[in-house]
């Protein structure tokens, strides 16, 4: 009988939470066309799905960590 998890060095099969851009702009506070700039300017990262615009939870995150790392340098 084999374990069904992660194997070491891969990531959980757990499916990313995806975010649509007024999600976003909810939970950052700022307006479409700052988020269109972010993800223009490859800050922030997205997939397309059709028409669609995603935003992975995960990249959301990262972006917040890593302006909050260059306000504390």
């Amino acid at each position: 009988m084999t374990a069904h998890g992660p194997v070491h060095g891969e990531e959980s099969t757990a499916p990313e939470e995806l975010l649509t851009v007024p999600q976003v702009m909810t939970r950052l506070q700022i307006g479409r066309s700052a988020i269109c700039d972010l993800i223009r300017t490859r800050q922030l990262a997205s997939i397309t799905l059709g028409r669609a615009r995603r935003i992975p939870a995960r990249a959301l995150t990262d972006f917040i960590r890593t302006r909050l790392g260059q306000e504390a340098a």
